[in-house]
């Protein structure tokens, strides 16, 4: 069992309101450019606070994201795909992805394993994958967090990507896209100091090295937070990056190190009565009080895009992924609960894994006509390579004597007993997974106004699990207990398409309707109890309407989508012990996003989404059919405004704020906890001169008492009131 430092009690709660500031030093903002025919690749701006215009909207028609990989404007894709701008991120003073995600509809935190402490999204209620630059973080479940550390934007998929991405969850993909090094100079730095604690330095540095094409550019942060609820954290990251234009050739090399130190509260307040209770204060400690996550990560990416001709341009991109995570944190079983006042149940997991994989891929990019028709051919290889350790034991910890006003009896790690038997979650893994693709999109301009886009991918999986030690209660794909030694493997060949098609009927309106067929790897840490699990797979229907206006001033997107899921590994409690079940799910929803510069002072983001997530099978517990899925709203709606004007004839004066609201969720599929609905008003107030600017964010205005995600044994706690003032110049 690994070694963990122990801590002796917990430092004093920090208030609930206080000040930030944040300073921007910085020279003056300039567009960079990047290759034109770039098939993936679209112009970016320098990283800043910078005014809205129509590249630093979240439904911008000309944009053409990253993730499409074929160079198609977003109202040219028969799909839902939304894009989040610095620019949007820096206004409303986020640090962290889940600060921005909301952006975008449909999207919320939570789901199965949700512990408290990492990143997990929910699109239209179903599960989302999060990508760096095109490629994954590795094991979905695993979590990590993802600061905002040289993004230039956040790109959203609604719906299954697996024709593009391989192994994915069919609620969407979440692809962050960082700045590329420019040939002009320009640096810069932030420092915000604010509520509970909270400390964020970001630096940055772009420019040329003096070798010919030779560009680099080099993000770094620090953070550091004593957290409401005494939640602590820190993290250091730095991403050195060049780029080199050398003949036909634009190399990208890229290094992401980070550092992550977090503090895991799965227990947040526990459920009594069916919702979490009502009567403690939010500063209400259930978990144990020594509780820890610490994640090192490292990635060095290469990327060469080579434009042959006119016709072909070849994508050659690799990456290295080395992440380790060592973590004490309280089991997140249904079975903790409040009884005769106590907190029974309780349990701490000691947690050490290590993930390594290679990804490698190879993407000729063909454009060409066939008579009329104009065709964008992405053709691919992908390879990866994935190699999983994971060493899990639990122990049991004593009752919470009162329910009502909590204290954690454990006091140190060195009193805590941990036990690897029927009754307690543990194994000690070894898990491999060889991923071979090939694959073909093709974006058909069959005239101006008709467009078709159809995909395939065949995926040939290799996977395996091998226990080092046997543990009662496992058994493999045969049935059979494993036993350790003794290798459990599985090979799948799934075959992942998609076809959708657009029209633009008017000049303002586009209908477009679209099927896609994806499938997900149940190769993870946390699902090994029956082995490794047969694949899940689903199928959406989707149809919805583009509609702009005013020369694209006004954009609004509509869709309605039917997700059906089969095989889907959901998390529940059995005899007491944490297991793992498969059932099947449907989603059935409408959704729509607006985003309108009203005037050229006003602008007006906003989404909302309706879903009805429903399990409609499961073997293993009949009495969930008709039940929803953990952490899956009926309704989503979120809204941002902000609206310039001058004082006294001086220009540069600004004011906004916004509501996001969240229907009540459940904890997991027997639905007998769930956490209430919430609204949550945000606000801004600030001046911007030519070289300097100043900001004051509120965010829960009404100091709210609301919940961010429904875990297993009780409700993620959401933060009260807090407030920031930001500074920043331009020089």
């Amino acid at each position: 069992m690994p070694h963990h430092p122990a801590a002796t009690g917990a430092r004093p709660r920090p208030l609930s309101l206080s000040v930030s500031i944040a300073l921007s030093l910085g020279c003056t903002l300039a567009t960079s450019t990047q290759a034109q025919d770039a098939p993936t690749l679209t112009p970016v701006t320098v990283q800043g606070v910078v005014p809205y215009d129509q590249n630093n909207r979240t439904n911008n028609p000309n944009l053409a994201p990253a993730l499409g990989k074929t160079g198609t404007r977003l109202e040219d894709l028969p799909a839902s795909v939304q894009v989040i701008p610095r620019a949007l991120m820096s206004e409303q003073g986020a640090t962290m992805l889940r600060d921005v995600v909301s952006n975008a509809s449909g999207v919320n935190a939570g789901g199965q394993d949700s512990k408290g402490y990492f990143d997990h999204f929910l699109i239209r209620g179903l599960n989302a994958q999060v990508y760096s630059d095109g490629f994954s973080d590795g094991d979905q479940l695993g979590g990590l967090s993802h600061s905002l550390n040289g993004v230039e934007r956040v790109e959203i998929l609604e719906g299954p990507g697996s024709a593009l991405f391989g192994s994915g969850p069919p609620g969407g993909t979440i692809n962050i896209v960082h700045y590329a090094p420019v040939s002009t100079f320009h640096y810069g730095a932030s420092l915000q100091y604010g509520s509970f604690g909270t400390l964020n330095n970001s630096d940055y540095i772009t420019g040329p090295t003096g070798v010919n094409g030779l560009d680099y550019r080099v993000d770094a942060t620090f953070s550091h937070v004593d957290g409401f609820r005494d939640l602590h954290s820190h993290d250091y990251e730095v991403r050195p990056s060049l780029r080199w234009t050398w003949g036909d050739h634009v190399t990208d090399f890229a290094v992401d190190a980070r550092n992550i130190h977090e503090t895991p509260d799965s227990y947040g307040i526990i459920y009594f009565d069916g919702t979490p209770l009502k009567h403690v204060s939010l500063n209400a400690l259930y978990s144990s009080p020594f509780t820890s996550a610490h994640s090192d990560f490292v990635r060095p990416t290469l990327v060469d895009q080579w434009t042959l001709s006119d016709v072909l341009t070849i994508n050659n991109r690799l990456s290295y992924l080395h992440r380790t995570l060592d973590a004490i944190v309280n089991g997140d079983s249904a079975s903790t609960k409040v009884t005769n006042g106590e907190v029974v149940n309780r349990q701490l997991r000691d947690e050490d894994d290590t993930t390594d994989a290679i990804d490698y891929q190879l993407e000729p990019v063909w454009k060409f006509a066939t008579g009329s028709v104009n065709h964008t051919l992405l053709t691919g290889f992908e390879y990866q390579n994935q190699h999983l350790s994971t060493e899990r034991t639990t122990a049991d910890l004593p009752n919470i004597i009162d329910a009502f006003a909590p204290v954690p009896p454990e006091m140190s790690l060195a009193d805590v007993i941990f036990k690897c038997d029927a009754k307690h979650s543990c194994d000690d893994d070894r898990l491999r997974a060889n991923y071979t693709s090939l694959y073909a999109t093709d974006q058909l301009d069959v005239t101006d106004a008709f467009k078709v886009r159809a995909g395939v991918r065949q995926d040939w999986w290799d996977t395996s699990l091998t226990p080092r030690i046997t543990v009662p209660g496992r058994f493999g794909t045969d049935g059979k207990p494993l036993l350790a030694g003794v290798e459990d493997t599985r090979n799948d060949s799934p075959v992942s398409w998609n076809i959708g098609a657009l029209y633009k009927l008017t000049s303002w309106m586009s209908p477009y309707a679209g099927v896609s067929r994806s499938h997900l790897a149940n190769f993870n840490s946390e699902n090994t109890q029956n082995g490794v699990g047969a694949p899940e797979s689903a199928l959406q229907v989707e149809a919805g309407i583009k509609f702009a206006w005013l020369d694209d001033r006004l954009v609004l997107n509509t869709a309605a989508f039917n997700v059906k899921r089969d095989n889907v590994a959901a998390a529940t409690t059995i005899n007491g012990v944490e297991a793992v079940v498969f059932d099947s799910q449907k989603t059935r929803g409408e959704e729509a996003s607006l985003d309108a510069a009203l005037t050229d002072q006003w602008h007006l983001i906003a989404n909302a989404t309706s879903q009805d997530a429903v399990i409609t099978d499961n073997p293993q517990g009949i009495t969930s059919v008709g039940h929803r899925p953990q952490g899956a709203p009926n309704f989503l709606g979120n809204l941002w405004s902000t609206y310039r004007f001058s004082v006294a004839g001086i220009n540069g004066f600004r004011v906004g704020g916004g509501v996001n609201y969240q229907d009540k969720s459940y904890s997991d599929l027997t639905n007998t906890n769930s956490i209430p609905s919430s609204v949550i008003w945000n606000g801004v107030i600030g001046y911007q001169a030519s070289v300097w600017g100043v900001d004051l964010n509120v965010r829960n205005l009404t100091d709210r008492r609301w919940f961010v995600a429904a875990n297993g044994a009780g409700a993620l706690v959401g933060e009260p009131r807090s407030a920031f003032v930001s500074v920043h110049a331009d020089l």
